[in-house]
């Protein structure tokens, strides 16, 4: 009697730069994400393959559970994430900041002195994350209300925090990971 044996499971993702041919489950894995903003499929395949260096994917066994999408912020020494998501398959194992901390350390992210995001005042996830992530990189963390309900979002989204992390020294950062 011959039994299927199933492969058995990497512990840890994989991360890696995102191709376009990650976008649809990228999208796939931004919908499964609440609360984060949809964007389109379009728009997800785009970042993967025009901002690849400040985009990261984490793969388990050939599923991507982890991404980050950011960009470097023009004429400034800033690097901008615009979303964090880990699928249910990879929560609990530090993912998050392990993706944040894969693309702070890209040679692409080698002068910036800022990383900055936005945070809803009730998301506590992502206050968590990046908190976590300030203290065991030695940076600091400052938030102040940025894109308004009223002002910038015509009543229908919540306001925005800009976080801006104080990124230290290259040299500091070899000692922070």
């Amino acid at each position: 009697m011959s039994r299927n044996v199933a492969k058995p499971r990497s512990s840890m993702p994989r991360l890696r730069k995102p191709t376009a041919a990650d976008g649809a489950q990228i999208w796939s894995l931004v919908k499964s994400c609440k609360p984060l903003d949809e964007n389109s499929m379009y728009c997800n395949l785009i970042q993967a393959e025009h901002f690849s260096d400040t985009c990261v994917v984490a793969e388990l066994d050939g599923e991507i559970v982890g991404w980050i999408s950011g960009h470097l912020i023009p004429a400034k020494q800033e690097l901008f994430v615009w979303q964090v998501a880990v699928g249910e398959k990879a929560r609990g194992l530090g993912l998050g900041k392990k993706m944040l901390f894969e693309l702070i350390e890209r040679d692409v992210c080698d002068d910036i002195t800022h990383l900055k995001t936005t945070i809803t005042e009730d998301n506590d996830a992502s206050w968590g994350l990046f908190k976590s992530f300030t203290r065991a990189l030695g940076g600091e963390l400052t938030d102040e209300p940025h894109y308004e309900r009223d002002t910038h979002f015509d009543g229908h989204h919540d306001t925005e925090h800009m976080v801006t992390i104080t990124v230290p020294e290259p040299r500091a950062l070899a000692n922070a990971a």
